[in-house]
């Protein structure tokens, strides 16, 4: 006879996971929060204090990082997981705090092909983490399992959403950018999640070998307490994430406007000089796939410069906006 179990869904052990991540999930409330857990939806208040707020919300994943989380996991231990929940927030947040807004709330989507209970908890354990770094509530989400054809490895993806709230009158847009505005750089974790689809076939090449570069699953820093930290100082931010710096620092600027890097202001970290050497690629290839050590950047005028990187004191001026 079938069944939805036989057919490849657990719907008893989905809602144990459920029960199991209630403490985790309610460790990151904000006060603003409220309805019940395990509704059909999560609500939160907007904080008071707004006179004219606006919502900023943003999606995205964790790419093809979750493959190397789940090589690390064949002797059965899941700890790599937590990473990828960190990074699933990271990659979500540090998009929306761009525009000068303060994170609210986040929700998950986690699709396996076999639901694993340990696999699964180290998961929300590093969304959970990076929900309270970031400072915002884990209010909702959604774990799919979606049956693999046999013989095939079960797969994981994992998708994030994010919404802030920003006065609008003090939304960072990039409008008042101009000639001579400096460019500060703070500095990436590593490799952040951006850039793995040439990694993964470095390693399926044998070019490169994981257990000699873990430092590749450190997980992506959240920028969300230095944003906080220097409210109406900045003109413009950037995340740079997937395209690097060739990519995303144009995102913000006004048309007509362009920016010239300094490469000799930072020196590129130890892990981008050995993927670099095992996948032979190019400067303008690295540049185009990775951050190179910078993970995010604010452009200020010239004379809040010294302020802010004092505030925030792993930065460095490493351009200017022409």
């Amino acid at each position: 006879m079938m069944d939805y179990k036989t057919a490849g869904v657990d719907v008893e052990g989905g809602k144990e996971f459920v029960t199991s991540i209630e403490s985790n999930v309610k460790s990151t409330y904000r006060p603003e929060v409220i309805g019940r857990y395990g509704g059909f939806n999560g609500m939160t208040r907007i904080p008071k204090g707004y006179k004219n707020p606006v919502l900023v919300s943003g999606a995205d994943g964790v790419g093809t990082k979750v493959k190397l989380a789940k090589l690390m996991s064949y002797d059965g231990h899941y700890r790599y997981n937590r990473c990828i929940g960190t990074d699933l927030v990271a990659m979500c947040v540090n998009d929306v705090i761009t525009s000068g807004a303060e994170p609210l709330y986040f929700l998950d989507y986690i699709s396996t092909g076999r639901l694993n209970q340990e696999s699964l908890q180290h998961y929300i354990e590093g969304i959970t983490e990076g929900c309270k770094l970031a400072g915002c509530s884990l209010i909702g989400g959604e774990t799919a399992e979606h049956p693999y054809i046999v013989g095939s490895a079960p797969q994981d993806d994992l998708a994030g959403f994010c919404t802030g709230v920003v006065e609008e009158d003090m939304i960072v847009d990039g409008s008042n950018i101009e000639a001579g505005d400096q460019i500060i750089a703070i500095p990436s974790s590593g490799v952040h999640s951006n850039g793995f689809s040439i990694i993964n076939r470095m390693f399926f090449h044998q070019v490169l070998y994981l257990r000699d570069n873990l430092d590749l699953l450190t997980p992506t820093r959240i920028y969300a307490k230095e944003v906080r930290s220097v409210p109406g100082l900045v003109e413009g931010m950037v995340h740079i994430t997937g395209g690097g710096l060739p990519d995303n620092l144009p995102r913000v600027l006004p048309a007509g406007r362009r920016v010239r890097i300094d490469y000799r202001s930072w020196e590129i970290p130890e892990i981008f000089q050995r993927i670099q050497k095992a996948g032979e690629l190019n400067d303008a290839e690295m540049f185009h796939a990775f951050n190179m050590g910078i993970g995010f950047c604010m452009i200020v005028k010239d004379h809040y410069v010294d302020r802010v990187c004092q505030t925030i004191t792993d930065s460095w001026v490493m351009g200017e906006v022409l």
